[in-house]
């Protein structure tokens, strides 16, 4: 890990203002430059937040125009290069800032754009910048001219990379060069031929210590590259060295020149507190535990150092709560993988305990690194609000020896109003719909998973924590779906009744549907009602109606005869069985059958017994 940048107070206000060198105060511009984001090579992560941090320096030092670009291909570079040298057609002072990949083939350097493939060798030369043409973009420029690189890194295409010649050299870094223009420096990251690091944090060694040292007010360029020369090789532990090509003249150049009423002026009295301001700033910026013991190590006690020590248990317990994370995942799935196995009860029983007091543990770790945060957050402000109503004041008041609670300055934020607000905002975002009322429930637990589902983040969901409030603050707009019932639509952030036109109607899938016209009742053909009074059934009536024709045709009388039998039918209710020697019942679980014939002497229906 690389140590961190010195952090030795400098104070040289004081010869500066009654220096020898001139002031000079003419128009000033710069080009800043950073590409991270590369098409056809693994993305760089600090060349954009570098470009970001040499942008606002060189603002902040006042410079007339600094243009910062960043992620750009070919094409649009050399644009962005023509527009940059019509401004320094009047300007005394140029500056490009380049970070990104460099390239160096056959003694010649070249700046790679994110587009690029460089399948072969002879690619660089048309989908790569020539240094040659940075430094034609700052010709114009008076008095200097001035091309910072921090492309020192390993070529990326390097592997893949064909010779269309075998003895065509592509160089490790970038390859030493002498500018041909007077009052021209162009600076590297590390010497020629030598590969510059990343570093640790979120910025470059080299960078960091430019926005240190390059822009002091009155501070000649050469000696302002000589301390982040210094700085670099400290904090790389010699492994870097940081190299200027070029000359000057014997007349200081800063980039910041010094005000002329402040050299008439008094001396300022010396202010240490200042001089530690800076250095908790910078260690503010790099952030990590190195950073904040270096700065402990020079400044042990005192207001800020109660603020670094701060920093220090807040990154402790970050660093505690993921490795308790990981802890409760692994418990969790020890026990998982022995209840697939099925394993005896007793090692079951004894990974889910130990499942059990991991996810405890993690509830602690989680409660105490929400608690640190909070602290180190509210610490922070105040010295910020001190800063602010007072920038040169040391904070006297609030000094004090090691030890001093700083973050008793401001409150930290209760349980009850974390969930409330992280409540809040998860409505704000179309997440929760329930009432902010503080309770972390399940309700607002499933809100803040369908959070992480559409967001893309992973959140613990089991406690409210200001990691889950500021990420769900960034959201601008919703992030959850809105979900309306049947016979609603969405209308914006809200849902809206659906009206159907006359002839329509909702249909199940919440769709107007035509209707269909309904069909007039038709009036049924009357139908002939039968005689209910004859309860006979329709083939005893027929054979009843034969034997009445029978009679009619004078077979033995036999219409008589059954108008006698009459009364005894009706009170069996049965049949009647008739022939020459007359009527009679039909006997109880018996039946005629027709056996065909019939006549005098033949007869025709025949009894049958079960």
């Amino acid at each position: 890990m690389r140590k961190l940048l010195r952090l030795c107070p400098v104070l040289l206000a004081v010869a500066l203002l009654f220096g020898a060198g001139p002031a000079f105060a003419g128009k000033r511009v710069a080009l800043v430059i950073a590409n991270s984001a590369y098409q056809h090579a693994p993305s760089l992560t600090n060349p954009v937040n570098d470009g970001s941090v040499m942008a606002r320096t060189l603002k902040e030092a006042g410079f007339d125009i600094v243009d910062s670009r960043h992620d750009l291909t070919a094409q649009e570079t050399r644009r962005v290069l023509r527009e940059f040298a019509d401004r320094t057609r009047d300007a005394d002072i140029a500056v490009v800032y380049y970070a990104g990949h460099g390239l160096e083939v056959e003694g010649s350097n070249y700046l790679i754009p994110v587009d690029a493939k460089l399948e072969r060798d002879t690619d660089v030369f048309d989908e790569a910048l020539s240094l040659d043409r940075v430094l034609v973009a700052v010709e114009p420029a008076k008095q200097l001219r001035l091309v910072i690189l921090d492309a020192c890194r390993d070529n990326p295409f390097g592997k893949t990379m064909k010779r269309t010649i075998a003895s065509r050299g592509v160089g490790r870094g970038l390859a030493q060069v002498e500018p041909t223009s007077s009052n021209t420096l162009i600076a590297y990251s590390a010497k020629a031929g030598f590969t510059a690091q990343d570093g640790d944090g979120a910025n470059s060694p080299f960078t960091v210590a430019l926005s240190k040292h390059l822009t002091r007010p009155g501070l000649d360029v050469r000696r302002a590259f000589g301390f982040v020369r210094d700085d670099v090789l400290k904090s790389t532990g010699n492994k870097q060295e940081p190299f200027v090509y070029g000359s000057l003249g014997g007349e200081d150049v800063p980039l910041v020149p010094v005000k002329v009423t402040a050299a008439a002026a008094a001396a300022p009295a010396p202010n240490p507190q200042a001089d530690i301001r800076r250095d908790y700033e910078l260690a503010l910026q790099v952030g990590n535990r190195p950073a904040w013991e270096a700065f402990l190590a020079q400044h042990p006690d005192g207001f800020y150092a109660s603020l670094a020590k701060l920093q220090l248990e807040k990154i402790g317990a970050e660093q505690a709560h993921a490795a308790a994370t990981e802890k409760a995942k692994q418990a969790e799935a020890e026990r998982d993988r022995l209840a697939a196995l099925g394993a005896q009860k007793d090692t079951q029983a004894k990974a889910a305990a130990d499942a059990e007091a991991a996810e405890q543990i993690q509830l602690a770790a989680q409660k105490a690194k929400e608690q640190a945060q909070q602290q180190a957050a509210a610490a922070e402000q105040q010295r910020v609000n001190l800063a602010a109503a007072a920038p040169s004041a040391a904070p006297a008041s609030t000094a004090g020896p090691a030890g001093t609670n700083v973050a008793s300055l401001t409150p930290a934020i209760a349980p009850a109003d974390l969930s409330r607000s992280v409540q809040t905002e998860l409505g704000r975002v179309g997440c929760f719909s329930g009432a902010a009322d503080g309770n972390w429930t399940t309700s607002a637990q499933r809100s803040l998973s369908q959070f992480n589902r559409y967001a893309g983040t992973k959140l613990d969901v089991k406690v409210a924590s200001t990691d889950a409030l500021d990420t769900v603050k960034s959201k601008q707009s919703r992030v959850c779906p809105l979900v309306c019932e049947h016979g609603f639509k969405t209308d914006g952030d809200k849902c809206t009744k659906i009206v159907c036109r006359d002839g329509y109607a909702l249909n199940d899938d919440n769709e107007c549907e035509k209707q269909r016209a309904a069909k007039p009742a038709t009036a049924k053909p009357a139908t002939a009602k039968r005689d209910d009074g004859d309860e006979r059934p329709a083939r005893q009536r027929r054979q009843a109606g034969g034997e009445a024709a029978g009679a009619a045709g004078g077979f033995g009388g036999a219409a008589g005869i059954a108008a006698a039998a009459g009364a005894s039918r009706r009170s069996s209710g049965g049949q009647l069985f008739c022939n020459n020697s007359g009527c009679r019942a039909v006997n109880r679980g018996c039946h005629l059958e027709y056996r065909g014939g019939g006549g005098p002497g033949n007869d025709g229906n025949a009894e049958v017994c079960n």
